[in-house]
């Protein structure tokens, strides 16, 4: 398997202004605005990757607003178009065409299971995941497929052969105890939020087990390049100052824990029964009371 990471945190990843322009439209339901603003940038010239990615925000508006008609034409449009653009370039030569083809497919997706389709829904991201492993696009669309699939099915493996702190268990292993999965980085605000919930959780249900999957992003504070080595001995410090009150957390380091788990979101939440059977898949931040039921129940 070829492993490829995560996209990085967007501080250190600039977005066209054109694209917080047209999100601020979407948000507050004024597509006219949006097209407006994407038509008068345009301005009848050819298609480059920044302007599709704010012109991608559309079929994801659409599909908010729960019309599926016009999110599926708007997701057609934009991944046409950045397929045209790939004649030309590699996919992630640049942050903008990834970004905006894989939220083509997102919403097509999306929008299919929301119909429901979701065999075809499934078996269109299944399709997309074969074309586009070993690229960035990799880990989103396995989110996406375990959004709509993963819970109620066998948890994925988790590779734990690297990591810092105490050596963490097998998944297998763990059977007869509920596991709560976070996945994290350590450059996200959202995780070190979150990690002040889970360890509230963890006081009160000392029981559950808790694994903190990471990986490195090829740089450390302030977006200074590091080598791997250095990277990990950086999340490390990062662990033991946002994340020591995890009572028992251990902490895999892998890219591939977060390619076969679709963690592409951070923070990335998921509870496994004491069967080994997924019961919540979330990517992004949840509260207590979101939490609390997955793990007391």
């Amino acid at each position: 398997m070829i492993i490829t990471k995560v996209a990085p945190s967007p501080v250190y990843a600039q977005r066209p202004a054109l694209v917080k322009e047209v999100r601020s439209a979407l948000n507050a339901r004024d597509f006219d605005a949006a097209k407006k603003l994407l038509a008068d940038s345009r301005n009848g010239g050819p298609v480059s990757p920044g302007w599709l990615e704010a012109q991608s925000w559309l079929g994801r508006g659409y599909l908010s607003a729960g019309r599926l008609d016009e999110a599926e034409k708007a997701a057609s449009e934009t991944r046409k178009m950045a397929l045209a653009l790939l004649q030309g370039r590699g996919l992630d030569a640049e942050p903008s065409l990834p970004t905006a083809l894989g939220a083509s497919i997102e919403v097509q997706a999306q929008a299919a299971n929301a119909r429901g389709h979701k065999a075809e829904a499934v078996a269109f991201l299944q399709e997309e995941i074969r074309r586009w492993r070993g690229t960035s696009l990799q880990a989103r669309l396995q989110k996406n497929l375990h959004l709509i699939s993963l819970v109620g099915k066998p948890a994925p493996v988790l590779n734990t052969r690297e990591y810092v702190g105490a050596q963490p268990p097998r998944l297998a292993s763990l059977k007869g105890r509920k596991t709560l999965l976070f996945f994290w980085a350590h450059w996200c605000g959202d995780c070190k939020a979150t990690g002040g919930v889970i360890a509230r959780l963890k006081r009160e249900f000392p029981n559950v087990a808790v694994i903190g999957p990471t990986q490195p992003y090829g740089y450390v504070a302030g977006g200074e390049e590091a080598s791997r080595a250095d990277e990990i001995r950086y999340i490390d410090q990062v662990r033991q100052k946002y994340y020591a009150g995890i009572a028992d957390m251990t902490v895999p380091v892998n890219e591939e824990n977060f390619e076969l788990w679709g963690a592409s979101t951070t923070p990335t939440i998921a509870v496994v029964d004491a069967n080994g059977i997924v019961k919540l898949y979330h990517p992004g931040k949840m509260s207590y009371e979101e939490l609390l039921p997955y793990v007391r129940d």
